[in-house]
């Protein structure tokens, strides 16, 4: 029983199937095209970037926006925790 006997495929497709279940086997396939499709992506973004393949995505920054300071406040002390 070699790895080209179709009988050999049919055992481990039903092994598959009662293993992960119809479910998980049917969502298997568009997530694994998708993670090929950003693998391809990451490995020529940066083609794509110079020659502006997608002017419509805005431009990522790494720069964070300005914070507000806090409003200024005194501490509240606890009466009870005062020092005798």
């Amino acid at each position: 029983m070699g790895l080209d006997s179709v009988w050999h495929w049919a055992l481990l497709l039903v092994i598959a199937v009662v293993i992960f279940g119809t479910g998980k086997l049917s969502k298997m396939g568009p997530d694994l095209g998708n993670a090929v499709r950003g693998f391809k992506r990451a490995l020529h973004g940066d083609e794509e970037s110079k020659a502006g393949a997608n002017p419509a995505s805005p431009e990522l920054t790494a720069e964070p926006e300005p914070c507000t300071p806090a409003p200024n406040t005194a501490p509240v002390r606890d009466p009870a925790a005062a020092p005798k």
